[in-house]
């Protein structure tokens, strides 16, 4: 689980670094404002946090779907058996004296 949880967060960072930012402040305010005993800031972290994540939900709605099948280009042709390049000869050269 120690291993799993750095790799989900950098994921996450790197995918939408704006909304892991909000979460992550609706998070610590709401864990701050729980253990001081400010029910506003914990309140204003819970609802920062929950703002944020329905906002993600909803933009994920609004996506289109990725193509199925991606698009290939071929740099050779397709028939690779018959030799359309020159082969390359390497002569020796006897080194000067």
């Amino acid at each position: 689980m120690n291993a799993v949880l750095p790799r989900v967060l950098k994921s996450a960072y790197r995918k939408e670094p704006l909304i892991s930012v909000l979460i992550t402040m609706g998070v610590v305010d709401a864990i701050i404002g729980g253990f001081d005993d400010s029910w506003s800031l914990f309140a204003f972290g819970l609802g920062t946090a929950g703002v944020t994540l329905l906002f993600k939900v909803w933009r994920s709605q609004q996506r289109r779907p990725i193509p199925e099948e991606p698009v290939v280009q071929h740099y050779l042709p397709s028939r690779s058996s018959s030799p359309t390049l020159p082969m390359l000869t390497i002569t020796k050269k006897k080194p000067p004296q």
